[in-house]
């Protein structure tokens, strides 16, 4: 009996054939439009998140661009020095004016306190009585009874009536005391203790609340704390110690430091979204080493609109004019560099001229300007990193579509392959049967 070939197999023995297997193969071949549109699809999930990358990258520029421009930030910032800082010290907010302070300090403000006579320990039973206790204007009367007479009972007592007073025990050698401790500095928070009906327990003032008394500039000045505000707009003056006779000089001016900070910020800033951009075009002689934006022509025109705007430049200005004249160098590739000595020459001698070209109005200055063109550029809905994104999304929702169509279409020819050959498998497994039979019928007619 001989036997014929099925494909790679051997049929006619009754063997039949691999179904499954050559339905698996012949699908596999028809799956090649589905794996083009794959890696297509992969292709643009990968520009998509290197354009994200980016706008990431321009996100953080317009902060640092905002930042140079903000009137209440960075490069506003003030510094307030004194010549003498174990008399006073002071900081400044953006509000504080530059000029140049006299300071007297005749006297710091005080915090008033009072203490007891010692008692053999906290828990000792004090007699009843009471007591007025007066808090700047406010007078309370403390009454010891049996729910309270011991120092212990009596502080957490007072403690309890938020008269604006701490009470604590201080325990020592002698015994233990109750002391008691304004909670506002200065006159306004004078305490005074009278009437005192508590046999065996006696008050001694410690410290009178009083004002401190210094002179700004000639002005006399009176303050219920250490810390004074309002005198000098925006300045806050610490008192640290008294000195009638030393005046201090306060100078209060430009935070250069901070402005170089805002400056070094926009430049590392500016870098990194430069050198992630370089990346992707950076293409080797032999066709490699590209990104897989390196066919962009979007992301070419954001390099473009960068560099363009770099170039900004007014006139005049004490010779502050562009980002060179300032100290912000453009090297061969597009990224900056920074000559911190012209820098801080810069900020330190022509700071007024600094800020101008940055945050001018007329004409407006190079952070404006700047920030501008990456709010354009940052735009999800109009700007052109995010008209792209919208564009490779829908792309990719079509190839979605196409790829399901397709799968659809190859579920349906499976289907028929596997009806034609399972026909085809279970005719082969008949075959010897219906030779056999037709030999018989051959051989009963001869």
């Amino acid at each position: 009996m001989s036997s014929i070939n099925f494909g790679s197999q051997a049929v006619g023995t009754g063997a039949g054939i691999d179904v499954q297997g050559l339905v698996d193969q012949a699908i596999a071949a028809a799956s090649g439009p589905i794996v083009l549109l794959q890696r297509q699809q992969a292709r643009n999930n990968a520009q998509s998140s290197a354009l994200s990358s980016i706008s990431s990258d321009l996100n953080s520029l317009l902060t640092a661009v905002n930042s140079l421009n903000d009137v209440g930030g960075q490069f506003n910032a003030q510094s307030a020095t004194s010549s003498n800082t174990g008399t006073l010290t002071a900081t400044a907010d953006t509000t504080a004016a530059a000029g140049t302070h006299t300071v007297v300090v005749s006297s710091l403000a005080t915090t008033s306190s009072y203490y007891t006579s010692a008692v053999t320990s906290s828990s000792t039973p004090l007699n009843t009585g009471s007591f007025d206790l007066t808090a700047g204007t406010t007078t309370t009367t403390i009454t010891v009874d049996n729910t309270n007479n011991t120092l212990d009972g009596l502080a957490a007592y007072i403690n309890s009536k938020n008269l604006g007073v701490s009470a604590s025990v201080i325990t020592d050698p002698n015994g233990a005391r109750l002391a008691l401790v304004s909670g506002t500095t200065g006159a306004p928070g004078d305490l005074t203790v009278a009437n005192n009906s508590v046999t065996g327990l006696t008050f001694t003032k410690a410290v009178t609340g009083a004002n401190a008394s210094l002179t700004v500039d000639g002005v006399p000045i009176s303050s219920a704390s250490n810390a004074v505000t309002g005198v000098l707009a925006g300045v806050t003056l610490n008192l640290v110690g008294p000195a009638p006779g030393s005046p201090v000089t306060l100078a209060v001016a430009p935070d250069t430091s901070k402005a170089s900070d805002a400056i070094n910020q926009f430049v590392a800033a500016y870098n990194k979204v430069v050198t992630d951009i370089n990346a992707q075009f950076n293409v080797n002689p032999d066709g490699s080493g590209g990104g897989v934006l390196e066919s962009d022509g979007t992301l070419r025109e954001v390099q473009q609109r960068l560099l363009t705007s770099l170039t900004y430049s007014i006139t005049g200005n004490n010779g502050i004019v562009n980002l060179s004249s300032l100290g912000v160098n453009l090297n061969n590739d597009g990224t900056l560099s920074l000559d911190s000595s012209k820098l801080q020459s810069n900020l330190s001698g022509n700071f007024q001229s600094v800020k101008s070209f940055l945050q001018g109005t007329s004409p407006t200055g190079f952070a404006a300007n700047f920030s501008d063109l990456l709010n354009n550029l940052t735009d999800t809905a109009q700007g052109p990193i995010g008209l792209d994104l919208q564009g490779l999304t829908q792309t990719n929702s079509d190839i979605t579509h196409q790829i399901a169509d397709l799968q659809a279409s190859l579920a349906i020819k499976r289907q028929t392959l596997l009806e034609q050959y399972s026909q085809v498998d279970a005719t082969l497994r008949e075959l010897p049967l219906l030779q056999t039979q037709i030999a018989q019928q051959l051989g009963s007619i001869r």
